[in-house]
């Protein structure tokens, strides 16, 4: 993609190809990246977070929007992702926990959202859905929550720029992890290969240094980690640490 002014009430520009460009080059030639999560993050100080996580590292940036009716939790929405995106250089993934999620594709792309990812459990129209995101101009990522199986995703791989397995119930931080996931990563890898796809597999909930390398193994590259990061003093070498183990297990 050409540098891309993106419309909205707020004037968000955002050079749209390049930082995804990078994120991919470092895929590519490096393995696995983290993305931090920032649910936990320090809100007060917004901006300041930001700037501590792209200094320690981090390739790209998570954000879990939910609405309290999707999943129980009420966190955050429009007015958080684009005071992120103003702060951040990184490309910003969208986690859209919220219910009828096709109303709101057009706002969080115009707020410059580099990824963004619908549950297939929320959509009426998984195909329609990811293909709107498409037309907008972010990469179009699917998820699925644990309980889910891979039937429901299949139809529309070829469809998905990404897909992410969750390892925990969407909606709350700090669960334990599910391996169910490493199953299904496993399987998505297989249906990749056989059908000479280029989706990117992604993994969200209870990653630490004890489950990061298992789900790397079984071929995740996109990985959300939220207190593995955010509850440590030091960002850069909590990054260091999973990125390192993620990418000698792939």
């Amino acid at each position: 993609m050409a540098l891309t002014r993106i419309g909205s009430p707020a004037d968000v520009t955002h050079p749209v190809g390049q930082p995804l460009d990078q994120l991919t080059a470092t895929l590519d030639t490096h393995g696995p990246v983290v993305l931090p999560a920032l649910l936990l993050c320090d809100f007060g100080h917004l901006a300041r977070e930001v700037e501590r996580l792209e200094a320690a590292g981090a390739q790209a940036i998570h954000l879990d929007v939910m609405d309290g009716r999707f999943v129980p939790q009420l966190t955050y929405g429009q007015v958080v992702v684009e005071a992120v995106r103003r702060a951040a250089k990184v490309p910003i993934e969208v986690h859209l926990m919220i219910e009828e999620p096709e109303r709101s594709l057009a706002d969080y792309a115009a707020l410059g959202a580099d990824i963004l990812t619908v549950h297939v459990e929320g959509l009426s129209d998984p195909r329609r859905a990811l293909e709107t995101i498409a037309s907008l101009g972010p990469r179009a990522h699917l998820a699925l929550s644990p309980e889910t199986p891979l039937s429901r995703v299949e139809p529309y791989l070829d469809a998905c720029d990404g897909v992410l397995v969750m390892s925990v119930e969407p909606g709350y931080g700090g669960q334990r992890f599910n391996p169910v996931a490493i199953e299904k990563l496993s399987d998505l890898a297989a249906l990749r290969a056989a059908r000479g796809a280029t989706f990117r597999l992604g993994v969200d909930g209870g990653i630490s240094t004890e489950t990061v390398g298992p789900v790397a193994a079984a071929g995740a590259e996109l990985i959300v980690a939220g207190s593995a990061v955010i509850r440590t003093t030091d960002y850069g070498r909590a990054i260091t640490e999973l990125e390192t183990i993620a990418r000698s297990a792939a």
